[in-house]
């Protein structure tokens, strides 16, 4: 865990904390040792704290905010650290696996996307270097390679054909679906550790009260939001988009480069950006919207549309990477994600058809988790075996 930045990561903060929260729930199998750093080991800490399965916290002498000087200790300490803990498996949520340096345990890591192969324009050199060389060593020297969707684990096989029978498809555990005991306590956590209360704050309540669609998102260009600006613009020139609002919540980029385009467009009335919001503000937000946009053209999962639609929201999307899997056919989708024209059709053709609940049980965490003890239990087998080889 001690890539987690509390409150900076986005999608991939969250699926660590729900693969936490179902592990902690769900296996009363295996132990789980948590490496954490000592600026974000207080938002962990409610594992050992509130029982449930069996985790404990191992504060590491390092800060994730230094990723400098935290990825030189986890390749030069995390193995013998992991050695003398006598762990079985090392789990690397990240694409970063570090060296191992001999220790002779098996390391599991997770891909979630080679974005920067696909929009190197939005990578600077030596960040599209160290990313090739992290996925490179991973896929060499893991023994398995996690992935989020069929498309990645295609779009792995085919740029590292030497792991292709490593790589294996592990869904994003997404808790609500049914009723999961303790599922947002991880949440309330980082929430408590960014200086929330998770109580909903009197702006994010009082949109409740309004019409608007809303979007979760990065600021980031592969996110696409300037198309669904444009779309904007182009629906209250027409004078069909009405009073409504649009709604971003969302961390990363050049917030004043899109205030800006904002004033250029001339829709600063019909925009609220709210920033970063807590898990129940974010939720609080899927509730009372009319529509869940998501424009993004790449995404190796993308959690936001499921939660919207489970929550009976209408989301208009496109179709680009694993969207339409993940989704399951069940959008309302964009064939040419940059073209207003047609984000204007589809806006309005969804916003004429009912709310409809979805289910996505192959994303619960119960059945994700299992996928996991299943893995460990593989894992856990094949050295047996080795040993008993002398291999």
């Amino acid at each position: 865990m001690l890539w987690v930045r509390v409150g900076v990561c986005g999608g991939t903060e969250s699926f660590i904390r729900n693969l936490l929260d179902g592990f902690w729930q769900y296996d009363r199998v295996n132990e789980y040792v948590l490496f954490v750093s000592r600026d974000n080991e207080e938002s962990f800490r409610g594992y050992e704290r509130d029982g449930g399965g069996d985790l404990r916290l191992c504060v590491c002498p390092v800060d994730s905010a230094s990723q400098p000087r935290r990825i030189l200790w986890e390749n030069l300490c995390l193995a013998r650290w992991a050695r003398h803990r006598q762990v079985d498996v090392m789990f690397i949520p990240v694409y970063s696996m570090p060296w191992t340096w001999g220790s002779r345990i098996p390391y599991v890591c997770v891909i979630h996307d080679l974005q920067a192969m696909h929009y190197p324009q939005y990578f600077s050199l030596p960040r599209r270097m160290f990313l090739r060389y992290e996925w490179g060593h991973a896929c060499r020297r893991g023994y398995r390679i996690l992935t989020d969707s069929e498309f990645c684990r295609r779009d792995l096989q085919r740029h590292y054909p030497r792991a292709r029978d490593r790589i294996q498809v592990m869904y994003v555990p997404i808790p609500g679906g049914k009723k999961d005991e303790g599922a947002d306590m991880a949440a309330k956590a980082c929430d408590a550790q960014a200086g929330s209360s998770g109580e909903i704050r009197p702006r994010i309540r009082d949109l409740a009260g309004q019409e608007y669609d809303y979007c979760v998102s990065s600021l980031l260009p592969h996110k696409n939001l300037d198309t669904l600006l444009r779309t904007l613009e182009r629906m209250c020139r027409q004078g069909v988009w009405g009073q409504r609002l649009l709604v971003i919540s969302g961390v990363g980029g050049d917030v004043r480069q899109l205030e800006e385009k904002l004033e250029q467009y001339g829709i600063v009335r019909q925009v609220v950006l709210t920033g970063f919001v807590s898990d129940t503000e974010r939720d609080y937000l899927y509730e009372h919207c009319r529509l869940f946009l998501f424009p993004s053209i790449f995404e190796g999962f993308g959690m936001p549309p499921i939660e919207a639609m489970r929550r009976g929201k209408r989301v208009v999307m496109t179709r680009c990477s694993s969207l339409e899997e993940i989704t399951r056919g069940r959008g309302v989708y964009v064939d040419e994600p940059y073209d207003p024209a047609q984000w204007q059709e589809r806006i309005q053709q969804a916003g004429e058809l009912p709310p409809q609940r979805e289910d996505f049980p192959e994303y619960e965490p119960e059945s994700i988790v299992r996928q996991y003890q299943q893995l460990w239990k593989n894992m856990a087998q094949d050295r047996l075996k080795a040993a008993s080889e002398g291999r």
